[in-house]
């Protein structure tokens, strides 16, 4: 198994209130990301948890995926904070994990090397 330090590709992670991740991807665009994922979320932290006539609100949130190469990482994740106000409290959180396996986006990225990451056996088996 790879670690961390051997890796090639990254998972940036991005957590904004609804209604941000437009910014956060066309952020990650222009600084070398070729696109991602937004999904709906909820909130539940001790910032999202509001009241309102002593009902619990929890914020609608999203979560941006985003996979690219790790030497890009400091690059695009500075200019989603930048473009999402990420130091400001309570504003989001940005984060990046690791890619060991990556199958089935290899025209996103200009390496030929991405298919080999995902290294089968001769019986078909992912190893």
């Amino acid at each position: 198994m790879m670690d961390y330090y051997e890796t090639k590709y990254v998972l940036t992670v991005t957590i904004v209130n609804r209604g941000f991740a437009d910014q956060v991807i066309d952020a990650a665009r222009e600084a070398g990301a070729r696109g991602g994922t937004i999904i709906y979320a909820r909130g539940t932290g001790v910032h999202e948890m509001e009241k309102f006539l002593n009902i619990s609100i929890q914020p609608e949130k999203e979560l941006i995926l985003i996979v690219i190469k790790k030497n890009e990482a400091k690059d695009v994740t500075g200019a989603i904070t930048k473009a999402a106000g990420l130091k400001t409290e309570g504003r989001g959180i940005s984060f990046t994990l690791p890619v060991t396996d990556l199958v089935g986006i290899t025209s996103q990225f200009d390496d030929e090397e991405v298919v080999e990451i995902f290294q089968e056996d001769s019986k078909g088996t992912p190893t």
